[in-house]
C-alpha cells in the first residue's frame, strides 16, 4: 500500500482552489439608478433610430419655419415662424441636448471601461490559474512517464531470483 502512494503523481494531490465568477452579474448588482439611467440614455442616443428620428425632426423644424417665414413675407397677416432662419431656437435646443447627453454618455463609457478592466483582470487570474494547472499536469505526465519507463525496464530486464542464470555460482 505504501508503494501506491509513491505511484500517485502531482495531479493526485492538487486541489482546485478557485471559483468562477460572473463579472457581468457582480457588476450589474452594483449599478445605481443613475448608472442605469445613464446606460439607457447612452443606448438610445447611440442608436440609428435616434439619429434618424432626430434628423427627421430637425428637417421638419427647418422646413416648417422656412415655409412660415416665407408666408409671413408674402402674406403678413398669416402665421409667423416661431424660429425663423438662422434657426437660433433649434441651435439652442441642440446645444442643450449635447450639453447633457455628452457627459451622460461619458459616464456610461467610463463604467463600461471599468467593467472591461475587471473582466481583463479576471481573464488574467484565470490564465495564471490555468498555467498553474497545466504545470501540475505536465509534472504528473512526467511522473507517469517515469513509472512507465520503470515498468518497461522491469519487463525488458526481469530480475531472475533463484535461477541458475542470475550470475551466482551454483556449486
Amino acid at each position: 500500500m505504501g508503494e501506491r502512494k509513491t505511484l500517485k503523481g502531482p495531479a493526485a494531490s492538487y486541489q482546485h482552489k478557485h471559483s468562477i465568477r460572473n463579472i457581468n452579474k457582480e457588476f450589474n448588482r452594483q449599478l445605481t439608478m443613475g448608472h442605469r439611467i445613464a446606460d439607457a440614455v447612452a443606448r438610445i442616443v447611440g442608436s440609428w433610430s435616434f439619429i434618424i428620428v432626430q434628423s427627421t425632426i430637425i428637417i421638419v423644424w427647418m422646413a416648417v419655419n422656412a415655409y412660415l417665414a416665407f408666408i409671413a413675407v408674402t402674406d403678413p397677416g398669416r402665421l409667423q415662424a416661431w424660429d425663423p432662419y438662422p434657426f437660433i431656437l433649434l441651435n439652442l435646443v441642440l446645444s442643450f441636448q449635447a450639453a447633457y447627453t455628452g457627459p451622460v454618455v461619458m459616464m456610461s463609457q467610463n463604467r463600461l471601461a471599468e467593467k472591461d478592466r475587471l473582466m481583463a483582470e479576471q481573464d488574467y487570474e484565470t490564465n495564471v490559474k490555468a498555467e498553474e494547472e497545466i504545470q501540475i499536469l505536465m509534472k504528473h505526465l512526467i511522473h507517469h512517464d517515469e513509472i512507465l519507463t520503470e515498468i518497461l525496464n522491469r519487463l525488458e530486464n526481469p530480475v531472475r531470483e533463484n535461477t541458475p542464470d542470475n550470475g551466482k555460482d551454483s556449486r
